[in-house]
């Protein structure tokens, strides 16, 4: 089993065009094994709580919805099978009955433990959320064509260049989103690792308090200020528009 930890972060989006923009903010996720995800003394729980219906899509076929069940179903229609292997996955968990996870990644690993592949897990900030199964290269590199509508400023056209190396003392990733005749639109997420002990999960909380709604408050005020300076907005595939934006 792979002890929890918690990354202080710091996230960053570059746009290059039509519009140049970039701003970052600080922020944590945790580093969890799926089959033993943490669970802290009573006093804390209300500041990190995780439940799968968070993430993915259930298993209809489970007996019991667990995070790990919902990732072997994802893997089993993709036509993947772990045979029980090892899965981390980097995500963050409710605080104070609120989740917001713009980007969560699980590492999925052979019973031998060696990197079988990789989930990008996307949700916008309309409760939607999309699925991308992976496939590192020898630099821990992949590409996959876009499929899910994440900011009113982007269809869902384009390709993405990823880089998911797995956690370590440090973290580091990379997405880029590549569009034809556009400049590139970029995400970065570096971050220290920390053991998950209840007081670096207090000390985190004092520091970055309510981190998920203020992450998505930010969100929302970057789309409304792109939308000010005029960026166009690029409808919804079911036709709407709204102005916030990841």
């Amino acid at each position: 089993m792979t002890a929890p930890a918690i990354y202080s972060t710091r996230i960053r989006h570059t746009r290059i065009e039509p519009v140049r923009n970039s701003f970052d903010y600080t922020s944590y996720s945790w580093y969890v094994d799926v089959d033993a995800l943490p669970r802290l003394p009573r006093w804390l729980g209300p500041f990190a709580r995780f439940r799968a219906e968070d993430h993915l899509e259930p298993d209809p076929a489970a007996a019991t919805d667990t995070l790990r069940s919902r990732v072997d179903a994802f893997l089993a229609g993709q036509g993947v099978d772990l045979c029980g292997g090892r899965v981390t996955a980097l995500l963050n968990a409710r605080v104070l009955g609120y989740v917001f996870n713009p980007l969560s990644v699980y590492w999925c690993h052979d019973a031998d433990g060696s990197l079988r592949c990789v989930i990008a897990e996307v949700h916008n900030t309309y409760g939607q959320r999309h699925s991308y199964l992976i496939r590192p290269d020898g630099d821990d590199r992949a590409e996959v064509d876009k499929q899910f509508y994440v900011s009113p400023f982007n269809d869902v056209s384009g390709r993405y260049t990823m880089r998911f190396p797995e956690p370590g003392d440090t973290l580091s990733l990379n997405v880029v989103l590549h569009r034809d005749g556009h400049g590139p639109f970029t995400a970065t997420v570096r971050g220290t690792r920390q053991p998950a002990t209840s007081r670096t999960v207090l000390r985190t909380q004092l520091r970055t308090p309510l981190a998920p709604l203020v992450v998505s408050a930010r969100i929302r005020i970057q789309g409304i200020t792109l939308w000010a300076r005029g960026l166009p907005v690029m409808a919804r595939p079911d036709g709407r528009q709204k102005e916030t934006v990841q």
